[in-house]
């Protein structure tokens, strides 16, 4: 019998686990700011350039539709704005607020800290090589979802 069913079912389930601890630990995060992890994962998006509702999906790895519905509380609530997009007409380009940056700004000391923690439990150079393994397995699942 082959390894490789039990080897993805692994990847998933461990993927899956980790997915849960950060959004646990964005949510406490982000509480404090008055903010949500998802509310931030979108905010951040656009921290260093306006992009359009899909660009932030396909960024984030979130569906269209709910980033629609993230982006659109975010500019009710002042903390983003909707601009035109030179490239697209009807797809307008999300940028963050004076106040939604604000509210960013308000996690950076405890992502810092937990940033300071977490490589600190597993060293620079294994912290390194966790991401480079995440981003190899992400690639990997990218190109798969390409082939027919």
């Amino acid at each position: 019998m082959s390894e490789t069913p039990e080897l993805l079912s692994g990847m998933a389930l461990a993927a899956f686990r980790l997915n849960g601890q950060f959004l646990h630990v964005a949510e406490g995060l982000a509480r404090p700011a008055g903010m949500t992890a998802a509310w931030w994962q979108v905010l951040g998006a656009v921290l260093r350039e306006p992009l359009p509702v899909a660009g932030i999906a396909r960024a984030m790895g979130m569906t269209r539709q709910g980033v629609q519905r993230i982006a659109d509380l975010l500019v009710e609530r002042g903390l983003a704005e909707y601009q035109p997009n030179p490239a697209h007409r009807r797809a307008k380009l999300l940028q963050p607020t004076a106040a939604g940056r604000e509210a960013v700004a308000k996690i950076v000391p405890g992502h810092q800290e937990l940033a300071d923690r977490l490589v600190g439990e597993l060293g620079v150079e294994e912290a390194r090589e966790c991401l480079e393994a995440l981003r190899r397995l992400s690639a990997a699942l990218d190109r798969l979802g390409e082939q027919p």
